[in-house]
């Protein structure tokens, strides 16, 4: 005897029961679903978290935290430039291109951590200090026309106008 001539014992291997197949089967009839009613209806039933009507819970607890509507740099690092083999322009466009970025309408920035040999020209991306200066020591150009971070609004106090005649 062995792996390949071997039986499960006679009995072990019971069919199963099937639903609906007259009274003599045991479960014939309402097949196990009791008389009428929602659940004994096909697909019926209701959600594990429906409460009946009643207000549901997440309704009655309150309303927790806060989420900035601030959009998110998107941040990439000169080593995944150098991973990726980007060489000269860098755009968004590029960088969606090779799969760095998931948007290129979303904002970018690029990060100083790695080192780059290629001679990279920027444009349309924000660049930190860091990477900025990597960039232009390996002879490639940063253009400074987007801000290099987006940063939340600061309250700025109001000027006071002088007083004085007032027309």
């Amino acid at each position: 005897m062995n792996l390949s001539n071997m039986k499960a014992p006679k009995g072990a291997k019971r069919t199963k029961k099937r639903l609906g197949m007259g009274p003599g089967s045991g479960v014939g009839k309402t097949g196990g679903k009791g008389h009428k009613g929602q659940n004994a209806r096909s697909g019926g039933g209701v959600k594990p978290w429906f409460e009946g009507g009643q207000m549901p819970l997440h309704a009655r607890l309150p309303k927790v935290g806060f989420v900035s509507n601030r959009p998110r740099n998107q941040v990439i690092n000169l080593k995944d430039l150098a991973r990726k083999g980007v060489k000269g322009a860098v755009t968004p466009d590029a960088l969606k291109e090779v799969g760095l970025i998931g948007s290129a309408t979303r904002p970018v920035k690029i990060l100083g951590v790695g080192e780059i040999s290629e001679a990279l020209q920027v444009s349309g991306v924000a660049v930190s200090k860091s990477a900025a200066a990597k960039i232009t020591a390996a002879g490639g150009s940063v253009d400074k026309d987007v801000d290099t971070a987006i940063e939340a609004p600061t309250a700025e106090a109001p000027v006071a106008e002088p007083e004085g005649e007032q027309e």
